[in-house]
């Protein structure tokens, strides 16, 4: 059996997120929809969201972009941030904040 690492399981988690997150977004449920609303981006902005979150999972899936997936991704986790932050629903920076870290630990960990 093939030892798996730290670095493969955060990676691999990150890709999970990412996927569970481009759902949501893609299918965009009615609480989704009015959260995009509510901050003023248009009714088909979700899909752009996404469609990136989906790109970054799949860049993260393979070692030899998972880099690239990361930077990806935490562009657009450090654009949730900006969003929320900006309209002060500050606790909704939380989760963010976190997938940031992690974006940026992987990164770190997969660097050459």
């Amino acid at each position: 059996m093939r030892n798996i690492t730290a670095r493969q399981v955060l990676a691999y988690v990150l890709v999970g997120f990412f996927i569970i997150g481009a759902a949501g977004n893609i299918m965009a449920p009615k609480t989704i929809a009015e959260e995009y609303a509510r901050w003023g981006y248009p009714h088909w902005f979700h899909f752009v969201t996404g469609c990136l979150e989906l790109t970054s999972a799949f860049l993260m899936a393979r070692s030899a972009s998972r880099i690239v997936g990361s930077l990806l991704g935490s562009c657009i986790m450090a654009a949730a941030i900006a969003t929320v932050v900006f309209h002060g629903e500050y606790s909704h920076a939380i989760a963010p904040l976190v997938v940031l870290g992690l974006l940026i630990l992987s990164v770190y960990l997969h660097r050459k």
